[in-house]
């Protein structure tokens, strides 16, 4: 047992913020009933280690309190979500500031060539910012990604409706890529794992992403040395100039055109000079195609297909292409059917 001056002497701490974690319900030290000083035992200063570990990387307290209740009854598990879902608010974070600098160069570039910032110019500039910010929050999983991860590849592997072409369509982006030995690759919305796992089985190094913590287990079971972290397409979980190629099937319609738009830009940031992207999505051609397809389906027979579109991005093909183009990509297209489209692009140098 320890008494709070020994405690706080021990671990850097004034006694008002270990007193503060008391009030808090983070720590519950023995109370003397003749005089009420508190004594600390070994595992109310582990805690409160563990609390000021955490709370170093951004944690709220009432994320802490889940965490400490978690590590005690063993259950690593949900101690490695919470910490994955930590680091996956750190980088969303980290590029908003990265965002705000860019912007702030701006202005400075701006000053000194015009010698004044003009206030519309500075507003633009501001509302740009803010609106890339409501762009990556305004993302919501209105599909139960969770839900469906025990039956995903059950259903996947029937080749029909919004799967139709499955197999074929993740050979076509493995072969495209075409790898080179030491190259390292990412796979964003892996899902599963499928098409991380055609690289895994070739001995390519990959990586996968993920906003749902259960379809990463299912990709951890099926390939245990795929590294794989929790995040999205909007802000994802890895520094500047990391992979080689990026892949990524059947998950960008679950973005708007814009947050596509900004998954591109997402792309781009992660790979080396030089890197591949491939995407294979749902996607028409135009929006005349796409209402010409809507016409074709029967409504009752294919209700879960007109459900999935109607209440997907299922957007142009132009949203993607003409983005790589701007951005100075070379670009091999395939349509494998009406609504789905591989695109392969690699920059120009």
């Amino acid at each position: 047992m320890m008494m709070i001056n020994e405690v706080a002497k021990q671990l850097k701490l004034s006694r008002r913020t270990i007193r503060f974690y008391e009030a808090k319900g983070l720590i519950a030290p023995v109370k003397n009933t003749n005089n009420q000083y508190r004594s600390y035992t070994e595992q109310d200063i582990w805690r409160l280690q563990t609390i000021v570990t955490l709370r170093e990387i951004g944690m709220p307290l009432e994320e802490i309190k889940k965490v400490l209740g978690h590590v005690e009854h063993g259950n690593t598990d949900e101690l490695l979500y919470y910490l994955e879902i930590q680091r996956s608010a750190l980088f969303s974070t980290w590029l908003e500031y990265k965002q705000q600098m860019t912007t702030t160069d701006q202005m400075i570039d701006i000053l000194k060539r015009e010698q004044s910032l003009p206030l519309h110019q500075i507003y633009k500039l501001a509302e740009g910012l803010k609106r890339i910010r409501q762009i990556r929050n305004d993302w919501q999983d209105r599909w139960d990604f969770d839900y469906q991860a025990s039956s995903h590849d059950l259903v996947v592997q029937a080749n029909v409706g919004l799967f139709e072409h499955y197999d074929q369509t993740l050979d076509t982006i493995y072969k495209w890529i075409k790898p080179h030995i030491h190259e390292i690759g990412l796979d964003i919305g892996a899902g599963t794992g499928n098409l991380a796992g055609r690289f895994i089985a070739s001995g390519y190094q990959m990586a996968a992403i993920d906003q749902s913590k259960e379809m990463l287990k299912q990709c951890q079971s099926k390939f245990p040395s795929l590294e794989t972290r929790l995040g999205n397409f909007l802000a994802i979980p890895y520094l500047d100039d990391h992979f080689n190629f990026v892949v990524s099937s059947f998950a960008l319609h679950h973005l708007s055109d814009e947050q596509k738009i900004l998954a591109l830009e997402e792309m781009r940031r992660v790979l080396k000079p030089g890197g591949r992207i491939a995407l294979a999505d749902l996607m028409f051609e135009d929006e005349y195609a796409k209402q010409r397809y809507m016409q074709t389906l029967d409504k009752e027979r294919d209700r879960n297909l007109v459900e999935m579109i109607e209440q997907s991005y299922v957007s142009s093909l132009a949203v993607i292409s003409d983005w790589l183009e701007e951005k100075r990509y070379m670009i091999k297209q395939k349509q494998v059917s009406d609504i789905l489209h591989i695109i392969y692009a690699v920059p120009i140098h």
